[in-house]
């Protein structure tokens, strides 16, 4: 899982700092490529023995789980080398070329700050686990918490080659400065931060994460760097705890559904997948004005039930309908908003993320929400329809001419393998066969058979650099989300999000004030949060109040998920958004006022979700 456009790369050098970040690069994306393939294989293994074998082996959860945060923190390494992780550049890129240069380089030192001040809490850490075995395999509890460890020593280690080789001695010595007197002042009024109470949180996680953003700071270390100062000057926390709370984030199992559902995501797209369902959609509607357009949001909705990743989605659709797209006159704008709202209609489809995540910690059937969820995103891509039709009255529809009906045929035969993917994927959930992590193993295993076999294609040579490009992103994501749990914690902590629930408990307007209020909450959360973290905080503690209210839990994850998915692709703040504009190669100054027309449809939709529980409750 915001402006996100990529830290600058160094240029090539042979000075001894870059041979040495190749070096460290090249380390790194081979234990992440490798330890992407032993996921896999572990939970093929897994899934292999307990529903083929009848034995099921006891280990594999516990294996893949060790090993899951490893791949994590060195994705989190390859991105930050990489310049994937994501930022907001909205700003900066207004600035004069020399501003910008100090303000990139200032921003570089406040990631490297949070990495040096989070490195001896890392140890601690460290430390304190390895007094623990696991209960299956009987490792030490250090062998796998010390990937918190070696990633922060590996990404520090990076940004300081990177620092070296970007920055001039004067802009880091200037920007180091600032950064010491900042904390200086912040180390002297310690004393007066602990009597102001909510106060700081304004102080600490509003002026100051947002002060990070708008100086393009990754927005994990934002975040980091946020809930570290507030636990160092406002309270009396030992500062462990947030590498504590970030390995709680990044570990659940759940979570390896992000760098497997990437991956195949990937593949859909090498061996020809995407492709053919995109085929045919062109053949059946490519034709009519604007019938790009639908086909992008059918493809959407279409891929989304393959992988629960939407940036995988996004970047199988987008590249094979884009160039025709814009030889029909529509804007690089259009296409980035259209996109980007695609991303947030399809959030409510299985196997989405969010949506998985809801069922593990608010005892929701897994299985209900699968079901629910389709009809949701079916509203709002009705609804983004009519925007479409509107846009598109102008549209450039020389030489396009209707297919035959023998040649939308043949493209249905030829897609169908691809179309049949979403619903293999649904059904072993749905039937048992598979968790929602393992499932994601099954479209792999079946991707790999289709591929050659079907459609003739699949290419060894891009394994590595799919392998690689999952874990980048992964590990961008994942770090997003593990020092966004750091952050709710605190937050928790700090008594404010039971504030929050007790003031929405009791909002006028019975039923749907709730559910009006609780959406607006759930945009802010996604496009803030982002939907993982959001969900794990405020889930446990608004299900059980719309529950009392008498809401549906199904309606009301559907909501939650919609809104939050609203929030996530909406400007400035949404991660998602800035995504779909890294994958269409616009800049997100260019599409930042062609996206909300798209938006406003959207929450017309959701207006329509809050008044009619039928949209989600009706199939179940």
């Amino acid at each position: 899982m915001h402006t996100l456009e990529a830290t600058p790369v160094p240029q090539a050098s042979t000075s001894p700092m870059a041979v040495f970040g190749k070096l460290l690069q090249k380390f790194s994306e081979i234990c992440a490529a490798v330890l992407v393939l032993i996921e896999i294989g572990v939970l093929i293994a897994g899934t292999t023995a307990r529903y083929f074998f009848g034995h099921p082996l006891t280990w594999t959860d516990e294996l893949a789980s060790m090993l899951f945060l490893w791949l994590a923190m060195f994705g989190s390494v390859i991105a930050l080398r990489h310049g994937s992780h994501m930022r907001l550049t909205t700003f900066i890129n207004k600035m004069p070329p020399a501003v910008r240069g100090w303000v990139e380089v200032f921003g570089m030192v406040l990631a490297a700050t949070f990495l040096i001040f989070i490195l001896m809490p890392s140890y601690e850490q460290f430390e304190e686990s390895l007094i623990v075995t696991t209960p299956t395999l009987e490792i030490n509890e250090g062998f796998r918490v010390g990937a918190i460890l070696v990633g922060v020593v590996l990404m520090l280690l990076t940004a300081l080659e990177r620092m070296f080789t970007v920055a001039t001695l004067r802009q880091l010595a200037g920007t180091i400065g600032l950064v010491v007197v900042i904390g200086t002042g912040l180390w002297l009024n310690a004393d007066h931060f602990a009597e102001l109470g909510n106060v700081n949180l304004i102080i600490f996680f509003v002026t100051i994460v947002l002060g990070c953003v708008v100086l393009g700071v990754p927005i994990a270390f934002a975040f980091g760097l946020a809930t570290l100062s507030y636990l160092a000057f406002a309270t009396d926390t030992p500062l462990s705890i947030l590498p504590n709370r970030m390995n709680e984030g990044m570990s659940p199992l759940i979570l390896l559904a992000v760098p497997l559902f990437v991956f195949l995501g990937s593949l859909i797209e090498m061996v020809g997948l995407a492709r053919a369902m995109i085929g045919f959609l062109v053949a059946l509607i490519g034709h009519v004005r604007g019938g790009l357009q639908y086909v992008l949001l059918g493809a959407m909705y279409l891929v989304s039930g393959i992988s629960g990743a939407k940036v995988a989605d996004m970047a199988a659709v987008a590249p094979a309908l884009f160039p025709e797209m814009k030889k029909r006159g529509t804007s690089d704008g259009d296409l980035i908003g259209l996109l980007s709202a695609s991303g947030a209609m399809s959030e409510t489809i299985p196997p989405s993320l969010v949506l998985i995540a809801i069922g593990s910690v608010t005892g929701v059937s897994i299985a209900s929400l699968f079901v629910g969820g389709l009809f949701p995103a079916i509203v709002g891509m009705l609804c983004m329809c009519v925007v479409v039709y509107f846009q598109t009255k102008n549209e450039k529809m020389d030489g396009v001419e209707r297919a035959p009906g023998r040649l939308v045929w043949k493209a249905f035969f030829v897609a169908l393998p691809a179309i049949a993917l979403p619903f293999v994927i649904r059904t072993a959930v749905v039937e048992g066969v598979a968790t929602a992590t393992e499932v994601s193993t099954i479209g792999i295993v079946y991707t790999i058979i289709v591929g050659p076999l079907v459609y003739r294609q699949f290419d060894l040579r891009r394994i590595y650099p799919m392998l690689i490009e999952t874990a980048s992103l992964s590990g961008a994501i994942l770090l997003i989300i593990g020092c966004a749990t750091g952050m709710s914690w605190a937050l928790t902590q700090s008594g404010f999000s039971h504030q929050l629930v007790e003031a929405m408990s009791t909002v006028p307007g019975g039923k749907l004030g709730f559910l009006a209020i609780s959406a607006l909450a759930f945009i802010v959360l996604g496009s803030v949060l982002e939907g993982i973290p959001a969900i794990v905080l405020f889930g446990p503690l608004m299900f059980p109040i719309a529950r009392v209210m008498g809401i549906n839990e199904v309606h009301y994850a559907m909501i939650a998920i919609f809104s939050m998915g609203l929030g996530l692709f909406a400007p400035p703040f949404g991660v998602g958004f800035y995504a779909a504009c890294a994958v269409g190669r616009v800049a997100p100054d260019k599409a930042i006022g062609h996206v909300w027309p798209h938006i406003a449809a959207l929450f017309f939709a959701l207006i329509l979700l809050i008044l009619f529980p039928w949209i989600s409750i009706g199939f179940l």
